[in-house]
């Protein structure tokens, strides 16, 4: 147990000083602005509880590690749906909800079906997936590092995320570059 006294000065010097990163974190975490006040006191509170038993000795990855707790319990309780708004809840399907369990091998499958799929991308399609959607960059960005214009990286992806999907769905993964443009031209005709 820590005492009174320690407690506070930890709190004044160590956890206050974190306020402008914290409050900065928060806003670009959570979508409701009007709420990140009363997060970061609940941060606080939670931090001020932690540090009765044991103050952390690293103070600023303590404090964030409360705040994404935080917002990941708020998140999955925006979530629940309330049961009043169902008339008969004897018609609700109770086998739809899988295990954590099971949810966690599914997920895990899934990943490592994407996975195999960008592995059997051609590098360049690739390298534009990765950019794009793994890295989070724009069309415009992705082109000006990889040399190439907008309009490729554009196709590319298209390409790739196609490809990809064809192989999480037990196809080949193949690329199709022609397919498109025969098909575009015969539903013209």
């Amino acid at each position: 147990m820590v005492e009174e006294a320690q407690l506070e000065r930890w709190f004044c010097d160590e956890v206050l000083p974190l306020e402008a990163s914290l409050t900065r974190y928060l806003r670009r975490n959570w979508r409701t602005a009007e709420q990140v006040m009363d997060i970061r006191q609940d941060i606080y509170e939670a931090a001020l509880n932690g540090g009765r038993q044991d103050l952390p000795a690293n103070t600023a990855g303590f404090v964030f590690t409360i705040a994404r707790n935080i917002l990941i319990n708020r998140s999955k309780l925006e979530r629940i749906v309330q049961f009043e708004q169902f008339a008969d809840l004897e018609s609700l399907d109770q086998g739809v909800d899988l295990s954590a369990t099971d949810r966690h091998l599914d997920a895990r499958d899934a990943l490592r079906r994407a996975q195999d799929g960008i592995d059997r991308l051609p590098p360049r399609c690739r390298e534009v997936v990765r950019l794009r959607k793994i890295e989070g960059l724009t069309a415009r960005e992705a082109a000006a590092r990889m040399g190439v214009g907008v309009d490729t990286i554009e196709r590319q992806l298209v390409l790739g995320i196609r490809a990809m999907a064809d192989t999480m769905l037990g196809g080949t993964g193949r690329i199709r570059r022609g397919a498109d443009n025969r098909l575009g031209k015969a539903r013209s005709r």
